[in-house]
């Protein structure tokens, strides 16, 4: 299996389990998320209760739960959302802290492609919900989800670029 780490803070964001998609260049990762019921659990043992004078809901309080698989998988930490000014800011930072971890290639690549992947999310950012990593790092990659054209779940958009992949 294969584990994305964050080349800044070194949080697990993604796995191979996860199939992607790679737009504007290939600095952006697209991946659909999926809710999914987390905790549910349906046992049934064969018993009648009504012939064995039990009551009709005899059974374990369910503390089923509805989560994003990947938000779970990864616990992604929800932050609060951006306005432009300060997500341009963060994208300056971010592009100061990952040029320096980019060899060669990857790094012109990162260089010439990063203004149009800004503005792509900048044109969502309205519909953009921002995570992080476990550690909460402030100098961490984000993680944006969005709801694609009426979409019930979500779709992810990493900085792919600033993933580094890891064997596990």
């Amino acid at each position: 299996m294969l584990v994305y780490q964050d080349l800044l803070a070194g949080d697990e964001l993604l796995s191979d389990s996860f199939l992607y998609r790679e737009i504007e260049n290939g600095i952006l990762w697209e991946v659909e998320g999926k809710w999914v019921t987390k905790g549910a659990c349906d046992v049934d043992i064969g018993a009648n209760p009504s012939a064995e004078g039990g009551e009709e809901d005899e059974g374990v309080d369910d503390q089923a739960v509805k989560v994003v698989d990947i938000v779970d998988t990864f616990r992604l930490q929800e932050q609060p959302s951006f306005d432009k000014k300060r997500f341009v800011a963060y994208v300056k930072k971010y592009i100061k802290l990952l040029t320096p971890k980019l060899e060669g290639e990857q790094q012109e690549l990162f260089k010439k492609n990063i203004e149009g992947a800004t503005k792509f999310l900048l044109s969502k950012l309205k519909d953009l919900q921002f995570f992080v990593g476990e550690s909460m790092n402030d100098d961490s990659s984000l993680v944006f989800a969005y709801y694609k054209d009426g979409s019930t779940d979500p779709t992810f958009l990493y900085f792919g670029i600033g993933l580094k992949e890891v064997k596990c």
